[in-house]
């Protein structure tokens, strides 16, 4: 109720002022309008105040808005709206930045654990078995060395470079088929391996 009373002893001041800066009389304006003087004079004392046709008159008389002779201050209800919805845009762009960050980061930490455990899947330790054969024939000893990893193939061969070139042990990819070379070798030829 204040609020009202607040709003019509304002609007009979603004419509006292604009009159006053307009330089008209009260009789002036009451023709203007289709009023009595007395009405006017009521409208400026704030004992009544104008319906919306008589609004309509004194907006136009005047040359402003309906919102303007009421004081209300439309821009600043608008900007105020404005700055609201530019608050929650912000909050919203902030709250979509970290759910992207989220769900980027799940992305490349999901990666990188596939990469990971597809290397310790793919990187076993290899075992690697070493073989050495001792072998005499004719008074004379040979020493063959093989290394080789679980399936067998062969990493590395050493010793004796006359066996190598004799049994060519080069051409063998597998542990056991230079180590079954290398004793059939020496029994057929009257020697022994151990």
């Amino acid at each position: 109720m204040k609020e009202g009373i607040f709003m019509q002893n304002h609007l009979g001041n603004k419509l006292l002022e604009l009159r006053k800066q307009s330089k008209l009389t009260q009789e002036e304006v009451a023709e203007k309008l289709n009023v009595t003087r007395q009405t006017v004079s009521n409208w400026e004392l704030n004992q009544t105040k104008p319906d919306i046709e008589q609004m309509k008159g004194l907006s136009k008389l005047y040359k402003i808005s309906i919102d303007e002779l009421i004081d209300n201050d439309i821009k600043e209800i608008i900007n105020e709206k404005v700055s609201n919805v530019e608050k929650l845009a912000g909050l919203i762009y902030k709250i979509l930045k970290f759910i992207l960050i989220f769900i980027i980061g799940g992305f490349v930490l999901i990666i990188l654990a596939t990469i990971l455990f597809r290397t310790i899947a793919t990187t076993s330790i290899e075992m690697i078995t070493t073989d050495t054969l001792n072998c005499t024939l004719n008074d004379e000893n040979y020493i063959i060395e093989v290394k080789y990893n679980e399936n067998n193939e062969i990493l590395e061969l050493g010793g004796c470079g006359k066996l190598f070139n004799i049994l060519d042990l080069e051409k063998y990819k597998y542990s056991d088929q230079v180590i079954d070379n290398v004793i059939h070798y020496f029994e057929i030829n009257g020697g022994s391996c151990n």
